[in-house]
């Protein structure tokens, strides 16, 4: 488990475990989430939580690890900007030191197309 400052101050923080990074993974939650000006802000999370909103009105939504990471991370009650810009990080942190996480996703996706 890890954590991610949510606030500048530093008071406030969101616990982030592997099984979130690979729901992120598993469902390309932040791929192309950012705009081309690499700004995170309050609408970049909005954007976010469309997106999930989306997935749980769908078959998607019957996922438990997708639910979780809502209630854990996306929902938690100090996650703003900053926060999302943190998990964003984190995130890339995590693929650069796990790649047989992402080999898997293509993989998979290789296999059922």
């Amino acid at each position: 488990m890890q954590k991610i400052q949510a606030n500048l101050s530093g008071t406030r923080s969101i616990n982030v475990e592997d099984i979130h990074l690979q729901t992120l993974l598993r469902y390309k939650l932040l791929d192309n989430l950012v705009d081309s000006n690499g700004i995170v802000d309050e609408s970049v999370l909005d954007k976010l939580k469309f997106n999930i909103r989306s997935l749980l009105s769908s078959d998607a939504g019957k996922d438990k690890e997708l639910l979780n990471l809502c209630l854990d991370v996306v929902y938690h009650s100090n996650m703003k900007a900053l926060g999302l810009s943190n998990l964003i990080k984190l995130y890339n942190e995590w693929i650069k030191e796990h790649p047989e996480s992402e080999n898997t996703e293509e993989t998979a996706a290789t296999e059922t197309d």
